[in-house]
């Protein structure tokens, strides 16, 4: 099946594995809390056993060095698309709110990025990451 939409992460190639995997799983729930329109519905198996529902559709990682995921940000943010980030700072703090300030502590062509997450049209999210291989 094709979707309309596209889920890109693009995680910064020189971070070490727990960190690639960390960033990941964050950006991930970043795409998910974005809307309903992202989910699917929950799964049951046979015993009826109950389990979360996931995104409905594939989700594709990139890697990138920091001028390719800040050349994808900026034209992620260009295009208005939904977009989700983790910074350097972040592997410093332990939760949500210290999170929060230190992304908003620093201008947005200052931020030191270690990954993204961008949602949205198909079209315009292979746009913004024209150029990037996949991971590895």
């Amino acid at each position: 099946m094709r979707f309309d939409t596209k889920i890109g992460i693009v995680v910064r190639a020189d971070l070490a594995a727990w960190q690639k995997l960390n960033v990941t799983a964050f950006l991930a729930s970043g795409v998910a809390g974005g809307g309903p329109q992202v989910m699917g519905e929950p799964y049951a198996d046979g015993s009826d056993n109950r389990y979360l529902a996931m995104f409905r559709q594939p989700v594709l990682v990139y890697a990138a060095d920091a001028a390719g995921l800040s050349a994808a940000h900026s034209r992620a943010l260009a295009r208005g698309l939904d977009v989700a980030l983790y910074t350097e700072e972040l592997f410093k703090t332990d939760n949500d709110d210290d999170n929060r300030a230190a992304v908003r502590a620093v201008p947005g062509d200052e931020l030191r990025l270690v990954g993204i997450a961008v949602y949205g049209p198909r079209t315009a999210v292979d746009k913004v990451l024209k150029g990037l291989a996949l991971h590895p």
